[in-house]
């Protein structure tokens, strides 16, 4: 498989990306290179995380995904190679992959320990440069991941809130503040089920309310608050026409509190 995705918050001006992408295609020409995005914002590993979560899945069998958001570059952090469902990673071992190790544990961790397949002199500010993409581009040619190091038993977790649910009364957070300023929370479809979504279940945020969880952002008028089932599968919050989180001031971590009367 020659298809590699990158994501990354070195951010959408940065030449840092196009390095890590020269990279590989001095070593595999014809390596088919995705941006999932390097947008991720700066050194939020929780950010990169959700990312991969909902949208590495989507790619075809073996893909090789690098996932470059690595506050401790240069300490001795491990960088691994994880096999989680039909999907291959290249990250920083910080907790990049835990939101998907959770859902799908990985089947084989291996630490990358043998320089034979990095770059020489390795930096030691921009290992996504100087080990995982020269270490993709070599996946991407056949290498055995079984070649890059010894065994690693888990993945490092990340401490992620927890959703309260009781019988009339659900508790959450806002997980992340997409590009359109909508607020996607840890509140799950799947937890809605069985509930009115109707005019009879109210939603607040920060001071913010409304009521029924509806279908499309267009289901209410221009300037509504309104909830709604997103793309991930997870309740958001959104401003119909604008953006909630600029006009309401609200950001990542915010309570959300679900009720029916």
């Amino acid at each position: 498989m020659s298809l590699i995705t990158l994501t990354t918050d070195f951010g959408t001006g940065s030449p840092y990306a196009a390095a890590m992408k020269g990279v590989i295609l001095s070593i595999n020409p014809a390596a088919t290179l995705v941006d999932i995005t390097h947008a991720v914002r700066p050194q939020d590993i929780h950010h990169g995380a959700l990312v991969l979560e909902d949208v590495a899945e989507r790619f075809p069998p073996e893909t090789i995904h690098v996932a470059v958001v690595d506050p401790d570059v240069g300490t001795d952090r491990a960088i691994v190679w994880a096999r989680i469902g039909q999907q291959q990673y290249l990250a920083p071992d910080n907790g990049l992959l835990s939101r998907l190790a959770r859902r799908t544990p990985a089947s084989k961790i291996i630490r990358l320990e043998n320089k034979e397949y990095w770059l020489r002199p390795v930096s030691a500010t921009f290992h996504g440069r100087d080990i995982m993409a020269p270490v993709a581009a070599r996946l991407s040619l056949g290498l055995e991941p079984e070649k890059l190091g010894p065994l690693q038993k888990r993945l490092v977790d990340l401490t992620w809130p927890e959703v309260r649910i009781a019988p009339d009364k659900i508790e959450g957070n806002v997980l992340l503040v997409d590009s359109f300023g909508n607020l996607i929370t840890d509140i799950t479809a799947k937890m809605l089920s069985g509930r009115a979504t109707d005019s009879h279940v109210h939603l607040a945020c920060s001071g913010r309310e409304t009521w029924g969880i509806h279908r499309t952002y267009a289901d209410v008028p221009a300037g509504n608050f309104v909830a709604l089932i997103g793309s991930s599968g997870r309740l958001e919050l959104a401003l119909v026409g604008g953006s909630a989180a600029a006009r309401f001031n609200i950001k990542a971590g915010a309570p959300v509190v679900v009720t029916w009367e």
